[in-house]
């Protein structure tokens, strides 16, 4: 795998982050639950942070960092459903909508891990890792809103 398979990949990263901070701000502006409005922006935080060494690591390689979103695959489809919870202001939907695209994004780091890893440079593997502990321990607190939600319901 040369370099700019490389930034693909770490591109592909930034892209799921792009999309975590873009619809977590608009889920944060959109809805009237006090807890959501608070876990929203922490979760939107930890995509930055992740966008911001995945910028740096693109650079350092010499590529261009990809600063959009863009409309395909598992991803795609699931923060397409978090705006159409918004849009509904409904609690429970908007839950599963973020718990639906959090399980992309998870998904999404695992395939660039065990396919590409042995590419990466051990820098660049403690980063994804570290990446990759941060969304999971994001998605616990989907999880456990959207479960709680469930036993309501």
């Amino acid at each position: 795998m040369n370099k700019e398979n490389i930034i693909d990949e770490l591109n592909k990263l930034l892209v799921v982050n792009n999309y975590r901070v873009e619809g977590y701000k608009k889920a944060s502006d959109n809805t009237d639950d006090k807890d959501l409005q608070t876990l929203f922006p922490e979760l939107a935080l930890t995509s930055q942070k992740c966008r911001f060494q995945l910028i740096s690591e693109i650079e350092k390689l010499g590529g261009i960092a990809d600063e959009g979103t863009k409309a395909t695959g598992n991803f795609f489809r699931a923060w397409m459903d978090v705006k159409s919870a918004l849009a509904g202001n409904d609690r429970k939907s908007i839950l599963n909508s973020c718990k639906q695209g959090e399980e992309s994004a998870i998904e999404t780091y695992e395939n660039v891990f065990n396919d590409k890893s042995q590419h990466l440079t051990t820098a660049q593997k403690s980063m994804i890792r570290g990446q990759y502990e941060l969304l999971k321990s994001d998605h616990g607190k989907i999880s456990t809103m959207h479960n709680a939600q469930q036993a309501v319901s």
